[in-house]
């Protein structure tokens, strides 16, 4: 369990880069105002790609009526449509028919649309005859059905997506290209001649660091800015309303692409990885593969909820309970301990950052004498520092004196398994050294996790917790979390017997 004992005044916790104003930008000049110091916060506006979800969902849902009336009839059809679209929805989700790239071909979703259709009506015809033996579907009638349900399925997603290119020749979004000559100048210049696409290029990022203020250095050829420092990427972004970003290299190349990328993800950009960046090192393409004028493209997923989320959520819960209401004897007897040798003052807070930069209150037994267990900016007591009593000495020991933490699950502030919880100047520092550490604050702290049962705890280095920690995000499971727990406490109890 996380067990730090270091605190800090609260005027250093991390906060999300704060509210910058939308300025009234003049053509062909930066706004005016004082230079924001980072990227300004997302702002509401994807209605075209809301748009086309929506036309997607009424596409299937208008092609699996269609293919229901003639295979079930009239009678029967009104009620089987009450479970086959919502069937035929979700597996058009699982297989990612709803998240668009930007080149969206209808031919192209023509393989997993039959593939869906199949499933969904063999399953719709062994429910039929399982409950209705007399009115089974014959093998004729089945496969009219699967082939009058995609071939409508790849009509209306023809249309819509025909739709969406004439929008997009309308109204191209904003675009950042970040990478080296000569590919991202010639991305650029294919997005310009192809306005199908959606993207209008208004600026080329190299991947070297970005300098904190100066003259901007000379536009690359064809006229682009080439913004090389903070306030210029920073004035570009709120000048033109900047929606997409498009990296030509890999964006954990080096730190200052990945530093990049996540000044992005913050922002709430839509993140697109083309070219070689698009495909995974030593593998085929990724699926979800497009196309940009010949430069492979595949959108860059960075939403919360494949890390865990509900999911995790109730493993936390299912697990945190019974153990929380388990440990109540073990708990009282140390309340009792602690207040008996110590005095008043059971319970130790200290401000740590949780997930998204939160910051929370993580709980603890109280284990140094004194003023000293709430000092500001306390120093870590040791075995044999004089500062803690023979009760703190047992509880550190033991790691009895994070069992509080069981509440901080229980009321969302940390999971069981997770990154460790770091006090805000710890996680500032770090982040300097290392860009990809705060990426690992997209899932809840835990009281153990992968990096500790890997020995990496407060005292390793920050890049390999972070890469530790991000790869746990990336690659949750249930499974895992178990695995860890047990692993936990394999090591606890291995050290026990030592």
């Amino acid at each position: 369990m996380t067990t730090d004992r270091a605190d800090a005044p609260r005027s250093a916790r991390v906060l999300p880069p704060s509210a910058v104003p939308r300025p009234a930008a003049a053509a062909g000049r930066p706004p005016r105002g004082p230079v924001p110091k980072t990227l300004p916060p997302p702002r509401p506006g994807r209605g075209l790609r809301r748009r086309t979800v929506a036309l997607l969902l009424a596409a299937d849902c208008l092609a699996t009526a269609g293919a229901a009336l003639p295979a079930l009839g009239t009678a029967a059809a009104p009620a089987a449509l009450t479970a086959l679209v919502p069937a035929a929805l979700l597996l058009h989700c699982r297989a990612g028919l709803y998240r668009p790239g930007p080149a969206p071909s209808a031919l192209n979703d023509l393989p997993r649309l039959l593939g869906r259709a199949a499933v969904l009506w063999c399953a719709a015809a062994a429910v039929l005859a399982a409950v209705h033996p007399g009115r089974a579907l014959p093998p004729l009638v089945l496969s009219g059905a699967v082939a009058a349900h995609t071939l409508l399925a790849c009509g209306g997603r023809a249309a819509v997506h025909r739709a969406r290119r004439n929008a997009a020749r309308r109204r191209p979004r904003a675009t950042l290209i970040v990478g080296i000559d000569p590919a991202a100048r010639q991305l650029a210049a294919a997005l310009d001649a192809h306005p199908e696409y959606g993207m209008r290029p208004v600026g080329l990022v190299p991947p070297a660091p970005l300098l904190p203020g100066g003259p901007a250095a000379p536009p690359a050829r064809g006229g682009l800015p080439r913004l090389t420092s903070v306030p210029e990427l920073a004035r570009a972004v709120i000048q033109h309303t900047v929606r997409d970003v498009v990296f030509t290299l890999p964006p954990y190349g080096d730190p200052h692409t990945a530093a990049l990328l996540h000044r992005f993800i913050d922002q709430g950009s839509v993140i697109w990885l083309a070219g070689p960046a698009a495909a995974r090192e030593g593998r085929p393409p990724h699926p979800g593969t497009d196309q940009l004028w010949g430069f492979a493209c595949r959108r860059l997923d960075t939403s919360p909820p494949r890390h865990g989320g509900r999911r995790k959520r109730a493993l936390d819960l299912a697990l945190a309970t019974p153990a929380l209401v388990a440990a109540a004897p073990v708990l009282l007897g140390c309340a009792l301990a602690v207040r008996l040798a110590d005095g008043p003052g059971v319970l130790c807070r200290q401000e740590r950052t949780g997930r998204d930069g939160r910051g929370f209150t993580l709980l603890t037994f109280r284990t140094l004498r004194g003023s000293a267990a709430h000092e500001k900016t306390s120093r870590p007591g040791g075995a044999g520092d004089g500062r803690m009593s023979r009760v703190g000495r047992l509880l550190r020991r033991s790691k009895l004196e994070g069992l509080p933490q069981l509440w901080n699950v229980l009321r969302g502030d940390m999971s069981l398994v997770g990154p460790r919880p770091e006090h805000p100047l710890v996680v500032q520092q770090c982040t300097q050294a290392c860009p990809e550490y705060g990426a690992r604050h997209r899932m809840r702290p835990g009281l153990t996790g992968l990096a500790q049962v890997h020995g990496l705890r407060g005292g390793a280095c920050a890049e390999d917790r972070a890469r530790f920690d991000n790869l746990y995000t990336d690659s949750w499971s249930p499974w895992q979390d178990i695995r860890i727990l047990l692993r936990t406490a394999a090591s606890a109890v291995r050290r026990e017997r030592g």
